[in-house]
């Protein structure tokens, strides 16, 4: 919504959440009638100015309580799914890890290869293969049940691949410490390793996904425990909100959250609706308006009949869309788990071609230790800390730089992302109103004058707006003190400054005057006194009406049209000059756009505010384009349009009301300055409020994918070479792959992929970094980039 002064001249503006908007959702800064205004072509759209003196609205949403849950809504069963298995791999690790440490030292293999004499001891021999099989059942059960599943959907991957090699290698030690097969097959310390470092990368990869299924949570924190209920009596009653019913009345006092959707059947009150709309004003709602279930009530006490509860609330329909699009994301399959699955073929293809060559060839021994040797160096060390690791570290960084990623497949998917949707208030535009233009009347007071008077008549007030003018006005100079200070509910301010009656205000007040100035009729012997019927003569301020002249009015009529709010300055009853208001454009949010464009990424707007509004910041930043007017519950409509259109949307938010379209989005981008359910619907959070801080996302996508191919290029290489070698295909040239030297090359091969990770550390996402070029050979798309 955009900023302005808050009418309460003629019937409430309230939105109708059931119902698009007609006209400017700034409709509360038009309601004056203006069929009877001298100048009515001038003051279409233009802002009436409302005083709020008294206390600030109360905006610490932290001071209630979070909730467990909807009304009627049990929690979700799924939520700590991630977690959870965080854990459990850790458990398994740290325990595993610490059985492993024995057998490493008694393994004979590894005294070789490292050069020492393992220890000697009454029972030494039993140490290994006891804890080996302790951790073969207990650290690799993951994989064995995992495998167990690929298995049974026909589709083997890493899982498969670890449990092959485990499995084989717990068969060979046995067989070697039974005596039923040769020394060189006992794999004890393989084995431990093996899933020791498949453990930590699968803790690393859980830790590093999240789980974004906590914004239903968050959503539910919105609403109180209980409420108020007024029974026919007029006595209150305190209920659990579970228990209201459509119709009731409820008390909702100031400072408290609205139970649940109704209309306000006594009272007027301005309403904190930031965690419903994401907007920064307080809007103000009088009887017969419409509120929201876990709106604030900002300053005063009112009556609420229930209109709707549960399943029918509006938060509870937010909540619901939040669910169905996070079930919709199709998750991609990790590129880990692809390369797993040809190797897995490969590996057993080559053992297969191993044992039947070898026995045909009259060396069953051979064969044998040879077979068993390949389908171990095939266990995937380098394979299973590729993806992990550079998650772990893309995470750990992007964290220091201000982007907390929270799905792995969202951060996957931004490097071909095609569109970046923004939502306009509080993510492209500040959120809060700021002066932007300012015009003199002619032969008056200049504009630094008429500001600072204003700045004056206005310092009193609590007012988003007057607070914009009061920080104009600061910046260009000091404001006078003013006297008699003055708040015109549904019309604006007046003030004394330096002897000069000052008043600013919108249409409402001009038209105040004017109908002050019909209702009283002058003084013939004296202008300056009105004669009242009831109350004799008396002197007044309202003596006649001002004009708006004809450049101020031209002037004011090009802001409007633009969709910014318009308040005149009046001295001593005579129009000095007028002011525009509008939400403040960031200055970063220019350079965030003509970043993207430059690595061939389009830009979209998506607000709720009028068309006007919308196409001046679409045009002032190059936006490409621009979705208006658009109600709470159809902004995942939007995404899943462009989605229908083949394109990879990346949407940028901070509301409640974004929360279904960030959670319907490719990639979700959250902005940190916003509501717990946006942080908790998107797969990344920025803790910035700097739009350019997408493109350290970008940024970070692109290199990690990188890092991710290189890591798979070189763990896979290490097998496509070493298992032929082990196979013994150059045996006829006397060149055969020990045992020893395969677990060298491997450690080698996890070494590398390791050390490659860490360059990413070097990556700086922060928004000021240099910005990121697009060659001109290259394809203007992401997803032709892709391919």
């Amino acid at each position: 919504m955009e900023p302005g002064h808050t009418s309460h001249d003629g019937p409430s503006p309230h939105v109708d959440h059931t119902q698009p908007p007609a006209r400017d959702a700034r409709d509360d800064h038009e309601a004056h009638d203006r069929t009877t205004h001298t100048s009515e072509t001038t003051h279409t759209n233009q802002a009436d100015h409302t005083g709020h003196p008294g206390n600030p609205p109360n905006t610490d949403h932290e001071s209630h309580p979070g909730r467990e849950g909807l009304a009627d809504h049990p929690r979700h069963p799924d939520h700590a799914g991630h977690s959870n298995h965080a854990d459990m791999f850790r458990s398994k690790f740290l325990l595993s890890l610490l059985l492993s440490i024995p057998v490493l030292v008694l393994s004979p293999m590894l005294g070789d290869l490292l050069g020492y004499d393992e220890p000697s001891f009454p029972g030494s021999t039993l140490i290994p293969p006891i804890l080996g099989t302790v951790v073969f059942a207990y650290g690799g059960l993951p994989f064995l049940t995992g495998a167990r599943g690929e298995l049974a959907a026909r589709r083997p991957g890493m899982m498969t691949l670890i449990a092959m090699a485990i499995t084989v290698a717990f068969g060979a030690s046995w067989a070697s410490t039974l005596e039923l097969a040769s020394h060189e097959l006992d794999f004890w310390w393989e084995l431990v390793l093996l899933v020791d470092i498949m453990l930590l990368g699968h803790w690393l990869e859980m830790r590093a996904l999240g789980a974004a299924s906590g914004a239903l949570d968050a959503l539910a924190a919105l609403l109180p425990d209980e409420a108020e209920r007024i029974g026919p009596d007029g006595e209150f009653d305190r209920v659990p909100v579970a228990d209201l019913r459509t119709g009731d009345t409820v008390l909702v006092r100031s400072g408290a959250r609205v139970p649940a959707d109704g209309r306000i059947a006594d009272g007027t009150a301005e309403f904190d609706e930031s965690m419903i709309t994401g907007e920064s004003r307080p809007v103000r709602r009088t009887v017969g308006d419409s509120v929201v279930a876990g709106t604030v009530a900002a300053d005063d006490a009112v009556r609420v009949t229930v209109t709707a509860i549960g399943e029918g609330t509006q938060i509870a329909g937010i909540r619901r869309l939040v669910a169905e699009a996070q079930q919709s994301r199709s998750r991609a399959q990790a590129l880990a788990d692809r390369a797993a699955a040809l190797l897995f073929y490969y590996a057993a293809g080559a053992a297969v071609l191993t044992l039947l060559v070898w026995s045909l060839l009259g060396e069953g021994a051979s064969a044998i230790e040879r077979t068993v040797t390949v389908l171990v160096i095939a266990c995937p060390h380098a394979l299973g800390l590729a993806i992990p690791l550079v998650i772990a570290i893309s995470t750990e960084l992007s964290a220091r730089q201000g982007i907390l990623i929270k799905d792995r497949v969202a951060l996957e998917r931004m490097r071909a992302v095609d569109v970046v949707l923004f939502d306009k208030t509080g993510t492209l535009t500040r959120g809060a109103p700021a002066v932007t233009g300012l015009a003199a009347v002619e032969g008056r007071d200049d504009e630094t004058r008429i500001l600072l008077l204003a700045g004056a008549a206005e310092r009193d007030s609590e007012h988003p707006l007057a607070k914009a003018i009061v920080r104009a006005a600061e910046e260009r100079g000091t404001p006078a003190v003013a006297t008699d200070f003055h708040s015109m509910t549904g019309r604006g301010v007046e003030a004394d400054v330096d002897g000069v009656r000052v008043r600013v205000g919108g249409p409402a007040l001009l038209r105040e005057m004017r109908e002050a100035q019909q209702a009283q009729p002058t003084n013939k012997a004296d202008p300056t006194v009105r004669t009242d019927p009831a109350h004799g003569t008396h002197e007044t301020h309202e003596t006649r009406e001002p004009e708006v002249p004809a450049a101020l009015a031209a002037t004011t009529t090009a802001w409007a049209e633009r969709g910014a709010a318009v308040l005149y300055v009046v001295t001593d009853d005579d129009i000095a000059g007028a002011l525009a208001l509008e939400d403040d454009i960031r200055p970063e949010s220019r350079e965030a756009v003509d970043r993207l464009h430059a690595v061939g990424v389009r830009v979209g707007m998506l607000t709720g505010d009028a068309h006007q509004v919308a196409d001046r910041v679409a045009r002032d930043l190059g936006v490409d384009e621009v979705f208006a007017e658009v109600l709470p519950r159809d902004k995942d409509a939007k995404v899943a349009e462009l989605q229908a259109r083949g394109q990879r949307v990346a949407m940028v938010g901070d509301g409640v009301n974004d929360a279904p379209a960030l959670a319907r989005a490719d990639v979700g981008i959250a902005i940190g300055a916003g509501t717990d359910v946006a942080v908790q619907s998107a797969g990344v959070v920025l803790a910035s409020d700097d739009p350019r801080a997408v493109l350290g996302v970008r940024r970070l996508s692109t290199a990690g994918y990188r890092k991710m191919r290189q890591n798979l290029a070189w763990a896979a290489g290490y097998n496509l070479v070493t298992v032929p070698l082990a196979a013994g295909v150059l045996a006829w040239a006397g060149v055969v792959l020990p045992m020893e030297v395969g677990a060298i090359l491997m450690s080698l091969s996890t070494v590398v992929v390791a050390l490659n990770a860490q360059l990413l550390r070097r990556l700086d996402l922060r928004p000021q970094a240099a910005t990121e070029t697009r060659e001109p050979d290259k394809p203007r798309s992401a997803r032709e980039a892709e391919a």
